[in-house]
Formats: structure tokens, sequence, C-alpha cells
């Protein structure tokens, strides 16, 4: 378990096997919620039943981990900064700190982007801290779902 609250939103997330790989993951480090935020899916597609392609890869976390499907993420981290969270996008930017400087202090709301835009700009924005990844190879970025496993596993750890 964190000493502190943690909750991940997905920011338009699209992949089926990002999201539910991210499920499992916060399930092994104890993150209390994930917000599916915009277009990310669901455990359960629109008639409310059980994704079976969601299902084999998050392997049961859909089940143990509390999540939430919302339109409005603006108003999602508006709400959670008024609760007192810290809000932390994982994406590089000219102010973002290395993910291993930086630790969870209070109540935090991890924010993660799709796959090949990131978290949105205005998002962003909304955001008080910005942690990134250094890459040292040719690419230029991590896979969302790597990426946030790597840092909240740091962050637990």
């Amino acid at each position: 378990m964190f000493a502190q609250s943690v909750h991940i939103l997905l920011d338009n997330v699209r992949s089926v096997h990002n999201v539910a790989s991210l499920f499992r993951t916060a399930d092994c480090v104890g993150v209390e919620k994930i917000i599916l935020g915009g277009i990310t899916p669901s455990p359960v597609d629109r008639f409310k039943k059980a994704r079976a392609d969601f299902a084999k890869v998050a392997l049961g976390a859909e089940k143990s981990v509390d999540w939430e499907q919302v339109g409005n993420i603006p108003a999602v981290i508006k709400k959670y900064k008024k609760n007192g969270f810290e809000i932390v996008a994982l994406e590089q930017s000219k102010t973002a700190l290395k993910y291993t400087d930086y630790t969870i202090t209070k109540p935090t709301l991890i924010v993660l982007g799709a796959e090949v835009e990131g978290v949105s700009k205005n998002i962003l924005k909304l955001c008080d801290t910005h942690v990134q990844i250094e890459m040292v190879g040719g690419k230029e970025s991590l896979n969302v779902a790597i990426a946030g496993s790597v840092f909240i596993f740091r962050m637990r750890y």
C-alpha cells in the first residue's frame, strides 16, 4: 500500500490492452482507483457486459480496483484538487522533473495520456507537477502501460 491515497486518471488512452495492463499493475501496487477519461475503454462494453479482451489482460484486476468512466476530465481534476490531491502528469515537458526525483507526499492523482499524443495540453496546464522518464536510446517515449507501471512501481517502493 502507498502511504498516501493514489489514483490514476487516463486521458483518452485508446488501447484496451494498455488500459487492462494498467489495471493489473494498479492492483499489484495498491492504487485505489482508476478514472477512465474520454474515450478510454472500460472493463465493460456499452451493454455493461464484461469485455473478454479486457479481462484476459487484467486477470481480474478490473474487479479489485475501483474505477469510473468520465467524460469531463478537467472537472475531475478540479474536484480532486479541491479534495487536496496533488495532480501529477507523467509527461515530457520543459518543466518536468525526473521521475526518480519525485516523491509522493500527499494524496495524488497520476495522469497518463494517450498512446501517441500523450497528456493533452489543456490537461497538462491543470496539473501541479510534471514528471518524466528520461530516454537514452533512439525512441522518445515508452508505451503508456509500461511508463505508467515503471512510475507507479517507483513511487510505491
